[in-house]
């Protein structure tokens, strides 16, 4: 069996499409804590209110954003090194939000 050719569409076309905006109260708590600092996903749960931060992260990548997740080297409570994921907004990310607060605050989008 062949293998596929890759595909000539460039990777980054996605993460240039407009944010389309949320009123989810969870989007709202989890965009206004990233846009202060990185979260780990278990502080991303907490400040969203949600049980399941990495579907909601996937939620705001359907909505326009990139949202990374880094993984970091940490030491757990039990002496064991571990590889957490940290979510943050890049660049763009933060332009787009800032744009579509923007046309919230003018009224022209959700």
């Amino acid at each position: 069996m062949k293998t596929p050719e890759p595909s000539k569409e460039n990777p980054s076309t996605p993460n240039k499409r407009e944010f389309t905006g949320t009123d989810n109260p969870r989007h709202l708590r989890a965009i206004a804590a990233l846009l202060h600092r990185p979260l780990p996903r278990e502080n991303l749960d907490t400040v969203a209110g949600c049980s399941n931060g990495p579907e909601l992260v996937a939620e705001l990548r359907r909505r326009g954003l990139e949202v990374p997740c880094r993984r970091i080297n940490f030491v757990d409570r039990d002496g064991c090194i571990c590889r957490p994921g940290v979510y943050f907004l890049t660049l763009a990310d933060r332009r787009k939000l800032h744009q579509w607060q923007a046309k919230r605050k003018q009224g022209g989008a959700v």
